[in-house]
């Protein structure tokens, strides 16, 4: 025990350090800078690397130049060789120019929020398509910041473990992959081509779904609220879990029955941030589409975070942004075993939510029978009059609805079932006059 305490302590102190730096511009609350500087805090320290100093500017509007002004970078200077750090984080995007004349000015790497998170992402992509997503949005992003780095762009594969990689610079495919403009534009082209054909495989899989007429449920929310946690809970699915962002990129789909009876597809995916890099979005779109492509949301928020009510909004956005705001969502107040006031103060803010521990089980029997609760009011109950030798039909009303009520008749057997508008479609010829 002594030995492995030994061994995370020299870890920390190896660690790359980093000097952290937010910006409260006009109408920005500084509180609010505070926290999300926290957020970077937590994200900087999942890429592997540790806050040495954190500085906070208010500012009227972003200087076009540097961001925070020649004066500022002068002090971001000082401070860096004050703590021995190499590399300074912006919570905000930096344009190109933007972050080539900060280092310039500063001696040392300027990089920003967006970095970080693909850094991350490049660490914890393990499937074809993750890391193909990764590397695209990585491309796409570093595409227009190779001025000042010369014709060629080092690319260091690499995870947790590569020491000599900077947050930044890490990225999935070969190692020491040197390219100029022409051939990195080529592997996005390459790239793009890839995802498209896996986005055709998605697209007949999501057909095969829809024609098993099973009503598809999608596991959203902030990174690290408990999605992987909860799908493991309720469907055994054998996700990995841990305590730090992002840690599971995949999505992963697993049948799941509820109280009532009905079968549904219930899909984990991938987690969502502050600030999420449009990069990002736009190459795992094709994975994302699972939640607009679903029946139900069932939005998983952290009751123990700092601020829930804004990781709430953060999701939403970008649920807007991949265009499933208008699909039903049921909130879901996760971790009641650590902050029970909170989750039940949130619940009553938030009229038909659920509060639960993904952790402990308590609650989860409230959330599925939710959940039916939910995808049955989305159906119409309808009464059936099937002929007795017409056995085939009868099964498939099982098999597609949910039946009520089943009650043999002098012809016929009359059926009281709940079924979408494909199953009423279907069986329309059969309805009781």
């Amino acid at each position: 025990m002594h030995d492995a305490l030994t061994e995370t302590l020299i870890s920390r102190e190896t660690r790359e350090k980093l000097v952290l730096v937010g910006v409260a511009l006009d109408g920005t609350d500084v509180d609010e800078v505070e926290a999300s500087l926290d957020e970077l805090s937590q994200l900087v320290d999942t890429a592997g690397a540790a806050e040495a100093a954190r500085v906070v500017q208010r500012r009227v509007r972003p200087d076009p130049a540097t961001f925070v002004g020649k004066g500022k970078a002068e002090e971001l200077r000082e401070v860096s060789l004050a703590v021995d750090s190499d590399t300074v984080v912006f919570d905000d995007e930096l344009t190109p120019a933007q972050q080539f004349n900060l280092e310039r000015l500063l001696g040392r790497t300027a990089i920003d929020r967006t970095a970080v998170i693909l850094d991350i992402f490049a660490q914890n992509a393990h499937s074809q398509e993750g890391k193909a997503q990764v590397e695209l949005a990585l491309l796409r992003y570093r595409l227009p910041r190779l001025r000042g780095k010369g014709k060629h762009l080092s690319q260091q594969a690499g995870g947790m473990s590569a020491g000599a990689a900077r947050i930044g610079t890490r990225g999935p495919g070969e190692t020491q992959l040197e390219v100029d403009r022409r051939r990195l534009v080529r592997r996005i082209h390459k790239l793009e081509a890839e995802l498209r054909d896996i986005d055709r495989h998605r697209a007949t899989q999501r057909k095969s779904r829809r024609r098993s007429r099973l009503q598809q449920v999608a596991i959203v929310g902030y990174t690290n609220a408990g999605k992987s946690t909860l799908l493991n809970r309720l469907t055994d699915a054998g996700v990995l879990v841990e305590d730090r962002l992002f840690a599971t990129l995949d999505a992963t789909t697993r049948r799941l029955q509820l109280p009532g009876g009905e079968p549904v597809l219930l899909t984990d995916t991938v987690g969502f941030v502050r600030k999420l890099p449009h990069q990002l979005v736009e190459a795992f779109k094709s994975t994302l589409q699972v939640a607009s492509d679903a029946d139900l949301l069932v939005h998983v928020v952290d009751s123990a975070a700092a601020e829930p009510e804004a990781q709430i909004d953060a999701v939403r956005d970008v649920l807007a942004e991949i265009g499933a705001a208008g699909v039903p969502e049921l909130l879901a107040f996760n971790k009641c075993d650590v902050a029970p006031s909170e989750a039940s103060r949130l619940a009553a803010r938030h009229t038909g939510s659920v509060v639960l521990s993904a952790t402990t089980g308590e609650g989860v029997d409230d959330l599925l029978r939710a959940v039916g609760d939910r995808l049955r009011a989305m159906t119409s109950v309808v009464a059936l009059d099937v002929p007795y030798d017409r056995g085939d039909i009868i099964a498939a009303v099982h098999r597609e609805g949910e039946v009520i009520e089943e009650c043999p008749r002098d012809d016929v057997m009359h059926l009281r079932a709940r079924l979408d508008e494909v199953g009423l479609a279907r069986f329309r010829e059969f309805v009781a006059r």
